[in-house]
């Protein structure tokens, strides 16, 4: 998984440069699908949007924002799938945010799926 970090400074460079920001990030997706590397992704909503849920001795306690509050965030991610750490780092690299703020490689361990017979299915398909 490649997670995007952003901060104030990225993402006001991506508003003042979006057409050349979005060029190369379409350019680097439609690599990435043609070598079938690309699983997925997605762009996360703004921190205003984000609530942390804690729960403490039975009872939920939920904030609103994100869970760490630092100057950057995860601001969306992709998800790929390599051949080795070292072509996921060198994907990472070629977007955009790594130069602008900062990209997280981590390995995805197990992936989670609805239980079979959950109505959820139904919302894949």
């Amino acid at each position: 998984m490649l997670m995007i970090y952003a901060n104030a400074e990225s993402q006001q460079h991506v508003a003042d440069h979006e057409a050349e920001v979005m060029a190369e990030v379409d350019a680097l997706m439609k690599e990435l699908t043609g070598s079938g590397e690309l699983v997925g992704g997605q762009a996360l909503d703004g921190l205003g949007s984000a609530r942390t849920v804690r729960v403490r001795g039975g009872a939920p306690a939920v904030t609103d924002g994100p869970f760490l509050e630092a100057k950057e965030f995860l601001a969306g991610y992709l998800v790929v799938e390599c051949a080795s750490a070292e072509r996921a780092t060198e994907i990472a690299a070629r977007w955009p945010d790594a130069r602008l703020c900062a990209m997280e490689v981590r390995p995805i361990i197990d992936e989670v799926e609805p239980p079979a017979g959950d109505p959820q299915d139904d919302r894949t398909g």
